[in-house]
């Protein structure tokens, strides 16, 4: 998951309301019950020692969203009196609305409930040119095509010389075409920045576009079987959309457990636990950061100061590399900033984690891979 959308809030300081909402009962709740839950989340944080004014906006934002349309839920995030960040959620928070108050804000929930959310171009091929149209987390738009030759483009059932000359005339434009329709998607994509190309067509049409497409693509591809002029559902999209997350996911998780193993400078490409991890965002080293929700590591203690790269496993570390001021935190959180702020991605395994590798995962549920400078 790309975290740079978590930037504003390492761009305040602490400490943080961090509070997840579920909507997914949201037709079923009257505005009463929207209340009764704005309340006890206020309380909550008051309990925890929230001031009054964060305590107040997280109520009012929380109450608010008796208005939101959001199937699954809300994540809130603020500090001094104010809501800073409201991502919305791909799926209901585990065990319902929770609140919590601490130095640092607690993202990790999102790398599983707020989901990748990839920017894909639908390109719908046929034999004469190609539609392409761009998904994101905010809809569909048009994002324009290519029109090839338009004669011939269609066999005909004969075999004399004459016929035989025709169909290869046919051949050779259909050639060109995939040619043309493979040139413009390339060009669409790098404008978009598109992270997954769907290819939807006759079973010829979209392998001989395939094979055009540039090498740096080719693991960005989905395809879609479907007759001329057929559009997919947006389930479909969702769903092809779903996979290439996933399949990322494992490629991720089995470049890590690869790169454990030290290379010929006695080097590793990867760190797993809390103190080899602290030690590598000080450096800032994090590459890619894998975390498994809720596992043992996640919750372990660590320190932190006003920086990203000021964090330590014992208080007195800190001092040391004189930082005055500092703080406790969980370490899942502390990694995550210091991930955000050095440009680095995050990925939950737990969804694509097989149960041989399971008991191979990051030690305590954390690792990441690692950059060297």
């Amino acid at each position: 998951m790309d975290l740079a959308f978590l930037h504003p809030l390492y761009e305040h300081q602490g400490p943080w309301a961090s509070v997840y909402v579920d909507l997914s009962r949201h037709t079923e709740d009257t505005p009463h019950e929207r209340e009764l839950t704005a309340a006890a989340v206020a309380r909550q944080l008051a309990e925890q020692g929230a001031d009054d004014a964060t305590c107040r906006a997280v109520r009012e934002a929380v109450d608010e969203l008796r208005h939101a349309t959001d199937p699954h839920g809300r994540a809130l995030f603020a500090c001094a009196g104010q809501v800073v960040l409201d991502p919305p959620l791909a799926r209901p928070p585990y065990g319902g609305t929770t609140a919590d108050w601490a130095p640092l804000p607690h993202v990790t929930p999102l790398l599983d409930l707020a989901g990748e959310d990839p920017v894909c171009v639908v390109a719908y091929i046929d034999r004469k040119g190609a539609d392409f149209e761009l998904r994101s987390a905010l809809g569909s738009s048009d994002a324009g095509g290519v029109t090839g030759r338009q004669w011939p483009v269609h066999r005909t059932s004969s075999v004399d010389w004459s016929e035989r000359h025709f169909q290869l005339r046919v051949e050779n434009t259909w050639e060109h075409n995939a040619a043309e329709i493979a040139d413009a998607l390339a060009v669409c994509q790098e404008e978009t920045g598109a992270d997954l190309l769907i290819l939807v067509g006759d079973d010829r049409e979209r392998r001989s576009v395939h094979e055009r497409l540039p090498s740096r693509l080719q693991e960005r591809i989905a395809e879609a079987s479907r007759g001329a002029g057929s559009r997919l559902l947006d389930d479909e999209v969702e769903g092809l959309r779903e996979d290439h997350v996933r399949a990322r996911a494992r490629e991720d998780l089995d470049r890590f457990l690869a790169a454990r193993s030290p290379d010929e400078e006695g080097r590793a490409g990867a760190a797993e636990g809390v103190p080899a991890l602290v030690e590598a965002a000080r450096e800032h080293r994090i590459d890619e950061l894998l975390v498994i929700p809720d596992a043992p590591d996640t919750h372990r203690e660590v320190w932190i100061g006003e920086d990203a790269d000021q964090v330590a496993v014992r208080r007195t570390e800190l001092k040391t590399l004189g930082e005055q001021n500092s703080w406790s935190a969980r370490a899942d959180d502390a990694l995550l900033r210091s991930a955000v702020m050095t440009g680095a991605p995050a990925i939950s395994v737990t969804p694509v984690l097989p149960p041989e590798t399971a008991r191979k995962a990051p030690v305590g549920g954390l690792g990441a891979l690692l950059r060297w400078k």
